[in-house]
């Protein structure tokens, strides 16, 4: 009997023995009502005329599961898969992909089992987000490959300029992608059942757009290249040519996601309100949308800050009667433009660290009562540097997707942020996390799922728990973010006028020996427990990759972010030894040691970049404008990857200032001494 682990897990699965189909089986596809086989992975299913063994697939529409359904049952000889319709029957050939690379991989027969399973949300979508950086295009088409096994059927995809706009050609980047180009990735995910839908930027997030000079006359402040001017009529005439094309490049999505999150307008110093406004931008761009054929979705958090009953979504000890009494002494605001809040729009409800709270849960049976579509917005990735962080967010998708379950709503999306920029591959748990929960609700503890989770992507020689070592990572990257700064101001170094003295850390002084090892004491504890934890990490790492039967590259990326995140605890144990440094002799010992840990780091950057730039294209363009970083994302602060090792560079650049004269003195000619 072999272990198999299926991700998502089935709503019902009961293995009864062993099948006499082993894993090298080649099969006899049989269609019975003469349907075309949906698509499948021929290196996992042998499919061949003369196979020993059957396997029987149609579509029947009254099949008791709701829609995207499918039963499967294995016998001894025969596998038979009922789809209730096209896209369950997709489905039904993905869970059988998985249970015969689990039978591969450890070399056993097919377990003789029935399964019936269906979806629990009917729209399960994940965010991508090119704003700051493409992946190389074949990494897309894997990409779909992947998430239409883990029965994802959505995408929205947050172009900005990543696309080769025809009708304002001006916004697009160099290397954006063309329409065709896109609707070529748009053909391949429907043929996977999965829908990509365009979003956006819309009002505000506009920099892409405004930072341009042929677009100045169009914000709403004349300053700030962030917002739209939402009374000039030319703010739609741009907008509405970039959503035509966007749709011609994504042509199967349902939806228009129009964004309009996080911005405050004044329409050029008009006096209507910030709340007007913002509706009468939505409800023009939700007119045009509907003209179109699509449904709008727009980040509901403006209109909810404006009415003053924002805060509660993100309190979760706020009590019932609490929260209501922040409704009651503010919904009046809400409603007092209630007849001009577009009924033909889903509000999406994002909320990435509290979506079980009550204040989040009233916001959104607000717009259930007004009649009014909700869906929520979950994350796998929000501002964290290097890395997701908290078990890949993996609490708050399990909350959103459970509540959203028991809601009745349709569905939920998982946003993806480039912000900060991880590699995508770092995303992956958070995904299946989230296609998990999506699917079939709160069934399995957190450790059962990242064990299934390891066994999918890297086979079941990783399923075990003293194998694993992504959460462990995560402590060494969050102390790495801020080891070489005086507090957490990564993110802000660029808006420093002197960030070698405002933000990197000082330097020990000679004259003073100990002292600088005295005053950093906590970080050098940290620092030292930080190398041990990334040691230990580099060895399971090392025994995964030779383990693992599948997704190397992934495993070296992990191993990437491992000796990125070591490296600041060297630099700050190395510093330590050359503060205590008496002699003149240890003294330029250890100034040494410091010079050839920068030299190591020239090595880890370019052994990174090379490991990364696989699937990631690393630079922007050469004549590309960044925008004015309003929201401080570091992916955007330069044009060639300094971004991601800014810090070090700064504190490479104060040690040689620092260490100039020691490192001077010890090769001066001694008559010059």
């Amino acid at each position: 009997m072999g272990d198999f682990k299926l991700l998502p897990q089935p709503q019902e699965f009961e293995v009864t023995g062993v099948s006499s189909i082993s894993h090298d089986a080649t099969l006899k596809a049989e269609a019975k009502n003469g349907e075309v086989l949906p698509i499948i992975n021929n290196d996992i299913l042998l499919l061949g005329d003369e196979g020993k063994y059957t396997l029987s697939y149609e579509m029947d529409g009254n099949l008791d599961t709701p829609a995207e359904g499918y039963t499967l049952t294995i016998t001894n000889d025969q596998i038979l898969i009922i789809g209730k319709d096209e896209a369950g029957l997709f489905y039904g050939l993905k869970t059988l992909e998985q249970l015969m690379e689990d039978a591969k991989d450890q070399k056993v027969n097919l377990p003789l089992c029935q399964l019936k399973d269906y979806p629990s949300l009917a729209y399960r979508s994940v965010h991508l987000d090119v704003k700051h950086h493409l992946e190389k295009t074949e990494y897309y088409y894997e990409l779909l490959d992947k998430l239409a096994s883990y029965k994802i059927n959505g995408i929205i995809l947050e172009v900005e300029d990543k696309l080769k706009f025809k009708r304002q050609p001006t916004v697009a980047s160099a290397d954006a992608l063309s329409i065709e180009e896109w609707k070529n990735i748009s053909d391949y995910a429907k043929e996977r059942h999965i829908e990509i839908s365009p979003l956006v930027q819309g009002l505000g997030h506009a920099s892409f757009i405004l930072k341009h000079p042929e677009y100045t006359e169009l914000r709403d402040s004349p300053e700030s290249d962030w917002a739209f001017n939402p009374l000039d009529p030319k703010t739609y005439e741009v907008q509405f040519d970039l959503y035509l094309d966007a749709m011609e490049a994504f042509p199967y999505g349902r939806y228009l996601h129009v964004g309009g999150d996080e911005v405050h307008t004044t329409g050029r110093g008009s006096k209507e309100s910030p709340l007007k406004l913002q509706l009468m931008w939505l409800d023009k761009v939700a007119k045009f949308a509907e003209e179109h054929g699509k449904t709008p979705i727009f980040w509901d958090d403006m209109p909810l800050k404006q009415a003053d009953v924002y805060d509660p979504m993100f309190k979760k000890d706020m009590t019932q009667e609490e929260v209501d009494q922040v409704w009651k002494d503010n919904e009046h605001k809400l409603l007092e433009f209630l007849d001009i809040f577009p009924k033909n729009c889903i509000y999406m409800r994002w909320n990435y660290s509290s979506p079980q709270a009550l204040g989040n849960i009233k916001a959104m049976q607000w717009f259930t009562d007004h009649g009014m579509e909700v869906m929520g917005a979950t994350a796998g990735q929000t501002r964290w540097v290097l890395m997701p962080q908290e078990e890949s967010n993996m609490e708050n998708i399990r909350s959103f997707a459970v509540s959203s379950i028991d809601s009745g709503l349709n569905g939920l999306l998982l946003t993806l942020w480039d912000d900060d920029s991880p590699h995508f591959e770092l995303y992956m748990r958070g995904i299946l996390a989230f296609a998990e929960y999506s699917w079939v609700g709160d069934k399995r503890s957190k450790e059962e799922i990242k064990s299934a989770f390891r066994q999918r992507e890297y086979g079941y020689t990783l399923a075990d728990g003293n194998k694993a070592f992504i959460t462990d990572l995560e402590t060494p990257v969050a102390f790495w973010k801020n080891a070489l700064l005086k507090k957490n101001q990564r993110n802000f170094l660029h808006q420093m006028k002197d960030p070698l003295e405002e933000a990197v850390i000082d330097f020990p002084n000679k004259e003073n020996i100990g002292a600088w090892s005295l005053a950093n004491e906590e970080r050098l504890k940290t620092a030292a427990q930080t190398l041990s934890q990334t040691d230990s990490i580099a060895k399971k790492i090392e025994n995964a990759r030779s383990l693992a039967l599948r997704n190397d590259h992934n495993l070296q990326v992990y191993e990437q972010v491992n000796k990125l995140a070591g490296y600041s605890p060297k630099m700050l144990l190395a510093l330590r030894d050359y503060d205590i440094a008496e002699s003149r002799e240890d003294i330029m010992a250890t100034a040494s040691k410091l010079k050839e840990l920068e030299s190591e780091f020239g090595s880890l950057r370019k052994e990174l970049e090379m490991v990364y730039g696989k699937t990631r294209i690393l630079n922007k363009p050469d004549n590309y404008i960044l925008d004015q970083d309003h929201h401080v994302h570091l992916a955007n602060q330069t044009i060639n990857f300094d971004w991601q090792f800014y810090a070090e560079i700064l504190f490479f650049k104060k040690l040689n200032q620092e260490l100039g004269k020691e490192i001077y003195m010890e090769n001066a000619d001694p008559l010059k001494k």
